[in-house]
């Protein structure tokens, strides 16, 4: 049974770190709440497209006040136990702070464009891998860049700066080591610190800091890192697939993937044309 939490407590949880949600994701939210009878199932969905909503929702549930045995990643379940009052509370308290430019909205549709087709496609990937946890796999997909927008909001430049971190990446070149450079912090350093907030689990939070340091874990022989590597692959294989070296990095070329790729592949199982099948066939079905 839900457990129905007020406005203000609500408030209080989402003190702290916040990445703005998807305007789209609020309208047609707003419109489902002042149905006669919201379906719980819709309200999912449209959360589950983004990053800022499903870490805010997460966070809530995986909070002392629920007393979970475990820490969960599974938009729906949320849903279901925090019922629909608490999840329009939420709503409604995220979009009193989702106030942004045109400028800023326009900006951070290439983060929200890309988190939505990178957690789809890592969703696809896990299930036909036969990898374990696709929830969480899902969940590393939508929130392994939510300190893009963070980043953004603190450094006004940083979109350029992402760019040049992207064209710059390969051997021996990370992409957040630009930003490190300039900036002295990255996306992922952020991005990390943030799905804390959200309590995620920590080999989730550990996928979300070394997403672009993949080149080092994949070189690790032992299983010790084997729950962050079954989620680095299937996010690497699935950010390639999505193209996020162009829709974030302004690229035409993959340089980051084409430095991992043949430590990524012998990881999982899969050869070249193996993968390459993988990829046409995902794409087909319009995910990219």
């Amino acid at each position: 049974m839900s457990q129905e939490l007020s406005s203000d407590q609500i408030q209080q949880a989402l003190q702290g770190i916040s990445v703005p949600p998807q305007p789209q994701i609020m309208v047609d939210l707003q419109m489902e709440q002042y149905l006669p009878d919201p379906d719980l199932g819709v309200i999912a969905r449209l959360i589950a497209q983004d990053p800022g909503l499903s870490g805010a929702l997460l966070k809530i549930v995986n909070s002392p006040h629920y007393g979970l045995c475990n820490k969960i990643t599974s938009i729906q379940r949320a849903v279901n136990l925090l019922g629909s009052r608490s999840v329009i509370n939420l709503i409604n308290a995220q979009s009193i702070k989702g106030q942004m430019s045109d400028e800023t909205i326009v900006t951070l549709n290439r983060f929200w464009d890309t988190a939505q087709d990178v957690a789809i496609t890592c969703l696809t990937l896990a299930k036909r891998l036969g990898m374990p946890s696709v929830d969480e796999a899902y969940a590393l997909g939508l929130f392994h860049d939510c300190g893009v927008p963070l980043m953004l909001k603190r450094f006004p430049e940083y979109m350029s700066v992402l760019e040049d971190a992207y064209a710059s990446a390969g051997p021996g070149q990370r992409v957040v080591d630009t930003e490190n450079q300039v900036f002295n912090t990255n996306h992922a350093v952020v991005g990390y610190y943030t799905a804390r907030s959200w309590r995620l689990p920590e080999h989730l939070c550990d996928a979300i800091a070394n997403h672009h340091n993949a080149l080092a874990v994949f070189s690790e022989q032992s299983s010790r890192n084997a729950p962050v590597k079954n989620l680095l692959s299937i996010l690497k294989m699935s950010e390639h697939i999505c193209a996020s070296y162009r829709v974030l990095g302004n690229q035409y070329q993959d340089h980051e993937w084409h430095s991992i790729s043949d430590l990524v592949l012998d990881y999982v199982g899969l050869s070249e044309y193996d993968f390459q099948n993988h990829k046409d066939n995902i794409r087909e079905l319009g995910i990219r």
